[in-house]
């Protein structure tokens, strides 16, 4: 069992010791000057320096806000933390954190210094010792002479800029007005934002809206209609981004930045902090949001035997991070305890935890998801049309799958030369002789609807398929129809199910129960089951065991497989895929599922 989950996590007081518990074990961790912190030796695309910056840098998210809400616990880290600020920001000083450049990692790490500044100026700007305080304007105003994305990057400079003005300092005004407008054009509507136009993630949720709340809280009186507005359009998006959270306290394993995990409700604990509540998500229902999911992070085997938080999802896992994903970056996870700034006495510490049921099918076109949740509220699947990333690792993985499911994660894959190795879950793969296997990559169109979502895409030259999803409670049934020039394999698997779980103390085998026959495939065990029931176009099913470390959520798994021979021409492929929570596999196709497929066959 996890060393934290033991923590009832109900209370106020739980969730400042669980902060509190989460940064002691980074003391040790400090460089003499306290001004980085050294958590591991894996690379990432900026330097090892910069790399125990961002560490040192992220742990503030939880710290600032302990110390606005005069957490006692917070006051011996801050002492530490306080010296290695004044060493970092000094020039003369061997940690220096150094001079910055254009679209540079730094220029994340100082948005949360901006927060402090507006935050607790007392603390982390007017107690400094004047040279400090010099040095800290001047390093952090750096951001404001230097390129950067033009996407949620523009809201760091935006947060140092508000931060100025709160310390009376010399802001960029033209700067900040010119960053704001900027970001106006990247809303699309329904609470929704996006980096990219075809891209949409948490990024919407733990920056742009986390970002926006923090400028509403701070800067209401000098700019009240933006403030409205951001706090109106978090309102907007609550009830939708409820939908990717299931009974359990999982939200949604979907697109980049995983490795953030329980950053996935820093979005509820932003909404605390500015005072956003929504229809039917009072602050009983955030608090349960926040709560419960922080509540499943922490029986999940997340951290080394030191305690401290690893690159991964479900467990350790460098497979799938990123290139920006160093030892330190999974702590900007600490972005969910803003909520600890709140008094005990503020109604969201208050409340009485409540559930909120989303509805069992929610169709969101801005995000591009059609959301289905089960009878039980015990899991959540989200089918996809419209989405692709760009310059991220595993980007169609993370993006393009066809189902992705708060039960079951997704899979990246090591190398595409055999079905192992890809690790095919949820999505058609085709290859043609002797090449590799081609899954989807990029769309010509789509279209989103309450019953199906549809598309088409070309995984290769010379092949173009049209592909329908179309769910029915933890069922749905999947349509393709394959043109292509040359002979082609293909490969249709279902949800990756674990083999073992991790965090059993004593490691335990997990009973599981695999079969595969001409008409389907499945594979069972105590967390959840999948299978895949051919019924046109398909000669056989297998249940491929994969290269381990594949999924975001099992470290081995096993992937229910249909396999077709495709010959020139145009061929219809469909089958059923079945999603089970408790283990339980079917023996046929419920007739309401039937009636379904019969629309596609």
């Amino acid at each position: 069992m996890n060393r934290y989950a033991e923590n009832p996590l109900r209370t106020r007081a739980d969730v400042a010791r669980l902060a509190c518990d989460l940064i002691a074990p980074l003391v040790p961790c400090l460089s003499e000057g306290k001004a980085r912190l050294h958590l591991g030796d894996t690379g990432a695309v900026y330097d090892a320096a910069i790399a125990g910056m961002e560490g040192f840098s992220r742990v503030l998210w939880a710290l600032v806000p302990m110390l606005a809400g005069k957490c006692p616990e917070a006051e011996p880290l801050w002492a530490i933390w306080r010296e290695g600020l004044i060493h970092g920001v000094d020039p003369d000083h061997e940690e220096y954190w150094g001079n910055i450049g254009p679209f540079d990692q730094r220029m994340v790490e100082m948005a949360v210094m901006g927060m402090a500044l507006c935050m607790i100026p007392d603390r982390f700007y007017f107690e400094l010792p004047e040279a400090a305080r010099s040095n800290l304007y001047r390093w952090l105003d750096q951001i404001n002479g230097y390129d950067m994305p033009q996407n949620n990057w523009l809201f760091f400079r935006v947060l140092v800029n508000i931060g100025f003005m709160h310390v009376g300092l010399p802001a960029d005004e033209a700067r900040l007005e010119d960053d704001l407008n900027n970001l106006e054009t990247h809303y699309c509507g329904d609470g929704w934002y996006y980096d990219k136009p075809a891209q949409r993630d948490y990024y919407t949720l733990w920056a742009f809206h986390y970002y926006g709340m923090v400028y509403a809280r701070f800067m209401a009186d000098r700019d009240p209609e933006r403030c409205a507005r951001f706090a109106e359009r978090a309102r907007l998006i609550a009830p939708r981004f409820a939908a990717w959270f299931d009974g359990e306290g999982r939200a949604l394993p979907y697109g980049r930045s995983l490795t953030y995990r329980f950053a996935q409700g820093a979005f509820w604990s932003a909404c605390a902090l500015s005072g956003v509540t929504a229809p039917g998500l009072g602050w009983g229902e955030i608090k349960r949001m926040l709560l419960g999911n922080l509540r499943w992070w922490m029986k999940r085997p997340i951290f080394d035997r030191d305690g401290i938080l690893t690159i991964g999802y479900g467990y350790p896992n460098l497979i799938f991070a990123e290139g920006y994903n160093a030892p330190g970056s999974p702590y900007w996870a600490m972005k969910v305890f803003a909520v600890l700034a709140l008094p005990e006495e503020h109604p969201f510490w208050q409340a009485k935890e409540a559930d909120y049921a989303p509805p069992a099918v929610l169709l969101d076109e801005q995000a591009r998801l059609l959301l289905t949740r089960g009878a039980d509220n015990r899991s959540v699947i989200a089918y996809t049309a419209g989405n692709h990333a760009y310059e991220h690792a595993h980007e169609d993985e993370k993006y393009e799958k066809f189902a992705y499911s708060t039960r079951f994660a997704f899979s990246v894959a090591k190398e595409a030369g055999t079905l192992k190795k890809g690790a095919f879950d949820s999505i058609l793969a085709v290859k043609g002789e002797r090449g590799l296997w081609h899954a989807r990559s990029g769309f010509e169109r789509f279209a989103l609807g309450e019953g199906e979502v549809s598309f088409t895409w070309r995984p290769m030259d010379g092949v173009e398929i049209d592909t329908r999803l179309i769910p029915w409670g933890n069922w749905h049934v999947r349509c393709h129809t394959v043109r292509t020039e040359r002979p082609l394999e293909a490969a249709e698997g279902g949800f990756a199910v674990a083999r073992e779980i991790p965090g059993k103390r004593p490691c335990e085998p997990v009973r599981s129960a695999a079969r595969a026959g001409e008409d389907r495939a499945s594979a069972r065990c105590g967390e959840g089951s999948c299978a895949v029931f051919a019924l046109a176009g398909y000669a056989r099913g297998e249940v491929v065991e994969v290269e381990p470390n594949t999924s975001l959520m099992y470290p081995r798994t096993l992937i229910p497989t249909l396999l077709a021979t495709l010959e020139p021409g145009e061929t219809r492929l469909v089958c059923a895929v079945c999603a089970s929570d408790d283990g339980s596999l079917p023996d046929e196709i419920p007739d309401e599922v039937m009636k379904i497929a019969q629309q596609c066959l």
